[in-house]
């Protein structure tokens, strides 16, 4: 059995970080990005894998779920992850964080269920994300404004591109009872 990696990522609770080993030589580099048992919280059974590519300047988030977490990876770029705690049972319930991933910072990124979390693309940036439920058609898709004055997280880009679904999510004291993460 291996040992996870994982390390707590202190500002949310639940929310971990993998630091990568990447071992290289002149051909390149390997290094190994999840293994499921990681991460034994999460239910694995249902594993569906995606990729995102996204040019710079692009602002992707906040989302969240009540039925699946999300672990990231990157691949290329550079990017600033920003997360908050929407789980009002959480002990960090409304932190805010945020996290710079890719380039010479080689993490993995564990956000669990009701954790809304997005990304800031700072260059052009490929990212693979690993779920543990299958797309439902949008059902279990929430989310918050990038820019709420409660999350308070700086992106490191001024006008980012956003798509019209993440242009118009409601700030953190609109989100409807039924919304809410327990």
């Amino acid at each position: 059995m291996t040992i996870s990696p994982a390390q707590p990522f202190d500002p949310i609770h639940g929310v971990m970080t993998v630091p990568f080993d990447a071992f290289g030589d002149e051909r390149g580099r390997f290094m190994e990005t999840f293994r499921a048992e990681w991460f034994p919280q999460a239910n694995w059974d249902r594993l569906q894998s995606n990729r995102s590519d996204s040019s710079a300047g692009v602002l992707r988030g906040l989302h969240y779920h009540f039925k699946q977490v999300d672990y990231w990876f990157p691949v290329k770029g550079v990017f600033r992850v920003g997360l908050v705690d929407l789980r009002r049972s959480s002990p960090t319930y409304l932190a805010s964080a945020s996290i710079d991933m890719g380039g010479d910072n080689l993490l993995g990124l564990f956000i669990p269920e009701g954790v809304a979390h997005g990304f800031a693309a700072l260059s052009d940036c490929t990212l693979i994300y690993i779920v543990n439920n299958y797309y439902d058609g949008g059902a279990d898709e929430y989310g918050i404004a990038w820019d709420d004055p409660q999350a308070n997280i700086d992106w490191g880009i001024a006008e980012p591109a956003l798509s019209n679904r993440d242009r118009s999510n409601p700030l953190i004291a609109d989100i409807p009872t039924a919304a809410q993460p327990p």
